[in-house]
């Protein structure tokens, strides 16, 4: 497994994704979800969530026509909480996207009074983690993601 190369991919994939916020180029699918397609090269990649709020999904990589590598994601914004201010520093957290650990945003992001937290264990080949948003000592945003490689050999 390259992990550089799967990581670059991962990092340029989610700056022009969501965090990239380009919805012109996203589609609109016939089960109500949004899929965000990427590639580059003999990369590959689909994040199909479906939201509102709450909101789930998950990105699929492939390599050279193969799955890969995926992640699934469910979060929301607490009741009561107007949701564009808490999406738009979600984006700009997502766009500080650590290069060793690409799955979201850095462990933390300060903009305004609001600020990001994302604690993860693991290695792109398998991870997980949570991220929130608190607006001063109030937590307004929580989401959990995991993933990992998969068909990497032989199963059912």
């Amino acid at each position: 497994m390259d992990k550089e190369a799967l990581r670059q991919f991962l990092i340029d994939s989610n700056k022009a994704g969501y965090a990239g916020g380009k919805e012109k180029q996203w589609i609109k699918e016939a089960d109500g979800s949004t899929t965000i397609p990427f590639e580059k090269g003999a990369w590959r990649s689909r994040d199909n969530f479906f939201g509102g709020e709450p909101y789930g999904g998950r990105t699929i990589v492939f390599y050279q026509g193969k799955p890969y590598w995926m992640m699934v994601y469910y979060g929301r914004v607490e009741e009561g909480v107007e949701t564009d201010p808490v999406y738009a520093v979600l984006r700009n957290a997502l766009m500080q996207i650590p290069e060793d650990y690409p799955f979201r945003g850095p462990q933390e992001y300060q903009e305004g009074d609001y600020t990001y937290t994302n604690n993860w264990q693991g290695e792109v080949d398998r991870f997980s983690g949570e991220e929130r948003i608190t607006q001063g000592d109030k937590l307004i945003y929580k989401a959990n993601y995991l993933g990992g490689l998969v068909d990497q050999r032989r199963g059912v």
